[in-house]
């Protein structure tokens, strides 16, 4: 599981503009980065997540665990943090922390319902990924972590990377990776802070999510980031998304 750091270096990361996602990626205002939110607990945590509804973010359950409060926090014209309230928060009900720790498959997905639409913000589609699943195989992944390890104040800007596959992706475990390291040395890759945050492919056109980040090592899979980037497709939980969803009155679009 990619660590966590206090909520206060996230609040000062994000009153300044900042890198996010070790190895240089690239800054996202695309329509990936218009469906990305910061999220943060009251244990000190801050994670990704990305808006597939009006009201309505995907997560990672590892983000939010039980006994603590969670809030959306969104900038205002001057780069201000505004936290935005939420409304209530499920998490996958197979999930299993001790396995996303070990950098193991697990149901590591977690939906949270916003008080009121964020301003600013366009939800994008939810899929799963093209089957079959091979390495080599392309997907981009965004989230507002830091961009140097051990830094909060690296963090705060949704960024974006696009990775392959490697060894054998399946339906419980996509594992990404830069192609142009291959994991042998410090590449592009999900870091602390990026949690949760989307793993989208093309698909007809158009960007979909097909699933979220759960975990990163360093380099020859070494303790840190910039090596592997444990990616939990929603092959097997996007019924569990849409029927959640449905039940708290959520309308996902098409």
């Amino acid at each position: 599981m990619i660590r966590t750091l206090k909520l206060i270096l996230l609040l000062t990361a994000l009153a300044t503009p900042a890198a996010a996602m070790v190895g240089g990626a690239r800054e996202s205002d695309d329509g990936i980065g218009r469906a990305v939110v910061t999220i943060v607990g009251s244990r000190g945590n801050f994670c990704s997540g990305a808006l597939i509804a009006p009201d309505l973010v995907l997560s990672a359950a590892h983000c939010v665990g039980p006994g603590a409060d969670y809030k959306i926090v969104q900038l205002d014209a001057e780069r201000r943090p505004q936290l935005r309230d939420i409304r209530r928060v499920a998490a996958h009900p197979q999930f299993d922390r001790r396995a996303i720790e070990a950098n193991r498959a697990s149901a590591d997905v977690a939906l949270l319902q916003l008080a009121a639409p964020l301003p600013g913000k366009t939800p994008l589609p939810i899929g799963a990924p093209g089957d079959p699943l091979a390495a080599g195989q392309s997907f981009t992944i965004a989230g507002i972590g830091v961009a140097q390890r051990g830094d909060g104040r690296s963090g705060g800007v949704v960024r974006s990377a696009q990775l392959i596959a490697t060894g054998r992706p399946g339906r419980l475990q996509i594992r990404l990776v830069d192609p142009a390291t291959n994991n042998a040395r410090d590449g592009l890759g999900a870091c602390t802070g990026d949690s949760g945050g989307p793993a989208l492919q093309e698909q007809n056109g158009r960007a979909v999510i097909v699933g979220v980040v759960s975990w990163s090592t360093g380099a020859a899979n070494a303790s840190g980031c910039g090596g592997l980037t444990g990616v939990t497709p929603l092959t097997l939980y996007r019924d569990w998304i849409v029927s959640t969803a449905r039940s708290w009155g959520a309308a996902l679009p098409p």
